[in-house]
């Protein structure tokens, strides 16, 4: 028997949301209501230094303002610390984590080859050989959790690029679930264990969100496995990107969604906008989030990323 579908909006509160997160979130939006399924929230505050006071509730309020609604209350990833913590203990329990010192200087020092950008050096694997029980000799020197990475890492059927597959062994390495406490601060989950907890926890099956986290996906269904959680469907769509091809920046104009909103730009023409860069509509009219529902078709976005300009903004206001 298939789960019931169910959707996730899952940002994160360290700026303002732009054009770029508006589209994602509506992809992953009709999607999941395209299936009679339902939408769940989440707030990934969990990166403690760079959260913006405030941030939370104003991507609500951008959210409400494209008229992408959720059930349920919105669950906030510090709220659930002692979770994250049950899952560490359960990766303990199998070996399947160490304790690592080093620090992220240290791991660049040791990397021989270049890096992907957003990916880091890889590890490699310093302190591989200790075992959980070596933590408690550690004493008050920081130490973070690294994941076990084996030798062959999982490929999974991507809802739109298909076949994927990346050997984490060449990516990243062994990688961190739980931080090491810095600048005054306790320790907290990474990213990539929280989502997973999370995302089983909402009862998410599947996930839309941008090919800049194709990499964290492999990492995710280790995780998924060592948990005896059941992964949702993972699809990774382009990004949109500014005219010289990086992601949305300062740089070039303001594409924040509450910028947009006080200049006077409603919901429905950014919508339009969003649809016709999907291939949903030949020419750029207004609608709203529901009315573009019959005409969803994830395998109709073009496989490049959208490269928004400031003509095209003005041409909607």
């Amino acid at each position: 028997m298939s789960r019931a579908v169910v959707g996730r909006l899952a940002p994160s509160p360290t700026g303002a949301q732009h054009v770029g997160n508006a589209r994602t979130y509506l992809l992953a939006w009709l999607s999941a209501r395209s299936q009679g399924g339902r939408v769940v929230l989440r707030i990934e505050d969990v990166d403690s230094p760079r959260v913006k006071p405030g941030a939370g509730i104003a991507v609500c309020d951008d959210l409400r303002w494209l008229g992408l609604d959720w059930e349920d209350d919105p669950i906030v990833q510090t709220q659930r610390l002692y979770i994250y913590e049950t899952a560490l203990k359960t990766l303990q329990s199998r070996e399947l984590v160490y304790p690592c010192t080093c620090t992220r200087t240290d791991v660049e020092r040791a990397a021989s080859a270049p890096h992907a950008e957003h990916e880091g050096p890889i590890y490699p694997g310093t302190c591989a050989g200790r075992c959980v029980a070596d933590a408690a000799a550690l004493g008050d020197q920081p130490y973070c959790w690294r994941f076990r990475v084996p030798e062959r890492s999982p490929q999974w059927i991507d809802g739109f690029c298909g076949l994927t597959a990346i050997d984490l062994r060449t990516l990243g390495g062994d990688f961190v679930v739980w931080k090491a406490p810095r600048s005054g601060m306790e320790a907290t989950p990474a990213y990539q264990l929280a989502v997973v907890v999370d995302d089983a926890a909402q009862g998410v099956t599947e996930v839309i969100r941008g090919d800049d986290l194709i990499p964290s996906t492999p990492r995710q269904l280790l995780l998924y496995e060592a948990l005896n959680l059941c992964p949702p469907r993972f699809s990774h769509v382009p990004l949109v990107v500014g005219p010289d091809g990086r992601r949305l920046a300062k740089r070039h104009g303001d594409s924040r969604l509450s910028a947009l909103r006080a200049a006077g730009l409603t919901a429905d023409s950014l919508l339009g906008l969003l649809a016709w860069s999907c291939g949903w509509i030949e020419e750029i009219w207004p609608a709203s989030a529901r009315e573009l529902l019959p005409l969803f078709r994830l395998d109709a976005v073009p496989k490049t990323p959208f490269v928004l300009t400031p003509e095209l903004i003005r041409t909607i206001r």
